[in-house]
């Protein structure tokens, strides 16, 4: 046990050293001024990160609270509770700590905000050893688990250029959970360790939902994974009613430290849980009969609790009147070919390569490591395994939902090793789809194919189905094989990884910054700003101006505020979109060249192109354009604007402009 423990420390040491020198390097040298570390936290993270620092500056902690509860600067003209809106109580925790500690003098406040993230990187890592190590039951299994993480962390983690983003907060804790549940799924447990392991999952189940406003949609995943094996006989029935009970008082707890966040009550992870509960009130004895019996009333059953989680959620948001999520729903609709959308917010998702399909050259990355293949392989064992289980369970009525009675068959599948599976399945299919949640997948294909290689029970299943079964071969492999891998990737990647680590880059971004000074020096505090959700996040955090809109997108009136003051680079004459940001108490506009002349997407997914479409009007360039939109009266306002035309300069009059950025101050007697 001591061993394991050093080991374990020993890798998680490492990783936070890799993390932390790799940052300190790229982005944040200590001689750079505080202004320009502050505009490496890009879009969103900057935003997250102007809360902890807004925290930090108030005079006392229960001012600071009073700012973020009734905070009247991220969004012009309107008071909003940001505790309740995002998910920022981490950046509150820390700043409490960081005021708290007698550490000012030693650490800035931005380093210690960097530190405790990759410290929780360091606990990811530990906790993806620590599944990996139950599942295989040898520590090999989860240093192999943590190698391939590290190596493969261009697809396994986003926490190296984009710090402060929720999933960096949200997944060691989910990583934590998983590990619990695992342990939890063993037979034969006793008392006290169920216990203590239910807290465990309670605790990070709460602390994962706390941190990321996506988490319903990946406990939502997981209540799936939950569903398909209780529905199939392969875990202890009561067991996973404990389960459903701790996400559904878990997200509970959040809604009401969330003020009782709408978003949180009409989730669908609620009303699913709430249906499978209830169904398996109703329907009795599912488990028994022959096999097409069983077939039946389980696909009663599925159908049962879909309709009853669709009506369920449909009732809730109508008594809410909830429509924060609609935006999901609709660019989900349009992503899996329910039909074409004009929507402007559900265009801006699909035209974005992140929420795209994962691309073939993530494949070929993680094959460069071996993980794939390894994946594949354990994979396609495992699946073998729990397809020959779930039909015995189905066939056979006597079966009693004992796990423990599978060990006389010849093919069994341990009721922590079949979660684990449907999990790496589900989230699989999701990052397949969507490339952004890739992260959520590629770190437990390092889990699962770590244990799988090192498994006593998929190397016994192989050579029996290959008639070689002897139990020293189940030896050999099991620990020759990981190792020769754990010595491939240390003599191919170890010498690259170095000269990551002793590499220097100089932050360059002189005209953000000079466009943030001049913001600073000649504006008044109280000032409106207007511009891209992106750059706006960044001004919030490097001036503390007012701002008319912002990158956390999960409110429907935010959303249409953002479109209407997203009209500067659409078709539209001058004296509409000078109302337009005057109704958000506008004071000054900034046009970005980048997006006014953008040429990074494709026809049709530039920004101008969507607000185009949405406005009915069509798109410039040569390609074709739908029937019945039509062109447009107006030049575009960006370009028009810049030759300061006399019915432009009535109402837009340029105060700061370099190569990058045009301000523009808005007259206010019109």
């Amino acid at each position: 046990m001591i061993s394991i423990r050093q080991r374990k420390g020993i890798q998680t040491a490492e990783v936070s050293e890799d993390y932390t020198a790799q940052e300190e390097n790229v982005k944040l040298e200590d001689k750079l001024p505080s202004m320009e570390r502050e505009i490496s936290f890009r879009t969103e993270c900057g935003l997250y990160y102007s809360y902890y620092k807004q925290m930090l500056q108030a005079p006392t902690l229960m001012q600071g609270f009073r700012g973020l509860i009734y905070d009247n600067k991220t969004e012009s003209m309107r008071t909003i509770n940001l505790l309740q809106r995002m998910n920022i109580y981490q950046e509150v925790f820390l700043s409490i700590l960081y005021r708290v500690l007698p550490i000012q003098k030693y650490i800035e406040p931005v380093y210690f905000y960097i530190y405790t993230l990759f410290g929780l990187q360091a606990i990811y890592v530990t906790a993806l050893y620590i599944t990996s190590w139950l599942l295989s039951g040898t520590w090999l299994s989860g240093l192999l688990a943590a190698f391939w993480y590290v190596t493969n962390r261009i697809d396994t983690t986003r926490v190296e250029f984009t710090i402060p983003l929720r999933e960096n907060w949200a997944l060691p804790f989910f990583a934590i959970q998983i590990a619990a549940i695992t342990y939890f799924l063993r037979p034969n447990l006793q008392p006290l360790s169920q216990r203590l392991t239910l807290l465990a999952i309670f605790i990070s189940t709460f602390l994962f939902s706390l941190t990321w406003q996506f988490n319903q949609f990946m406990m939502l995943m997981q209540a799936l994974v939950l569903f398909i094996l209780d529905s199939l006989d392969m875990l202890p029935a009561m067991k996973v009613t404990w389960l459903y009970g701790i996400q559904l008082t878990g997200l509970l707890l959040v809604c009401i430290l969330q003020f009782f966040n709408s978003m949180i009550l009409g989730s669908l992870l609620i009303s699913f849980n709430l249906s499978v509960l209830i169904a398996r009130k109703l329907q009795k004895n599912m488990k028994t009969g022959n096999f097409l019996n069983r077939l039946g009333k389980l696909l009663l059953h599925l159908f049962f609790v879909l309709c009853l989680t669709l009506f369920l959620n449909n009732i809730i948001k109508k008594i809410l009147n909830l429509k924060s999520d609609e935006h999901i729903f609709k660019f989900l609709k349009a992503k899996f070919g329910f039909g074409a959308t004009r929507d402007f917010d559900a265009n801006l998702y699909l035209c974005e390569e992140a929420f795209g399909l994962l691309p073939f050259n993530t494949f070929e990355r993680l094959s460069d490591t071996l993980l794939f293949y390894a994946y594949i392989f354990v994979l396609s064992i495992t699946v073998i395994a729990a397809l020959a289980v779930a039909f015995r369970n189905l066939s056979d009525s006597t079966n009693q939902q004992s796990m423990c009675k599978m060990g006389k068959y010849t093919i069994g599948l341990k009721p922590e090793t079949a979660y684990n599976l449907i999990h790496t399945i589900l989230f699989g299919f999701l990052a397949l789809s969507t490339m952004r949640m890739k992260y959520l997948w590629t770190s437990h294909m390092c889990v699962f194919a770590s244990f799988g290689l090192c498994s006593p029970e998929i190397w016994e299943l192989l050579l029996k189905l290959i008639h070689l079964y002897n139990p020293k071969r189940i030896c050999i492999m099991r620990y020759s094989i990981p190792i020769l891998i754990l010595l491939y990737l240390c003599y191919k990647f170890w010498p690259g990884m170095m000269d990551e680590l002793s590499e220097l880059r100089e932050f360059y971004d002189p005209d953000t910054v000079e466009l943030m000074n001049w913001i600073n020096t000649n504006t008044p505090g109280k000032a409106v700003f207007a511009g891209s959700m992106q750059l706006l996040a960044g001004v919030k955090l490097c001036t503390g101006r007012t701002l008319t809109n912002h990158p956390h997108y999960e409110d429907n009136s935010l959303r249409e505020r953002t479109k209407a003051v997203y009209q500067i680079y659409a078709k539209r004459a001058p004296e509409e979109v000078h109302a337009l940001l005057r109704s958000f108490g506008t004071d000054y506009v900034i046009l970005e060249d980048s997006i006014c002349y953008e040429r990074r997407h494709r026809r049709g997914c530039r920004l101008r192109d969507l607000l185009d479409v949405a406005n009915g009007h069509m798109m410039d360039g040569p390609g074709e354009n739908d029937p019945d939109l039509k062109l447009a009266g107006h030049p575009r306002f960006c370009e028009e604007i810049k030759k300061n035309l006399p019915t432009y300069t009535a109402y837009f009059t340029r105060v700061f402009q370099n190569k990058t950025f045009h301000v523009y101050k808005l007259a206010t007697n019109k």
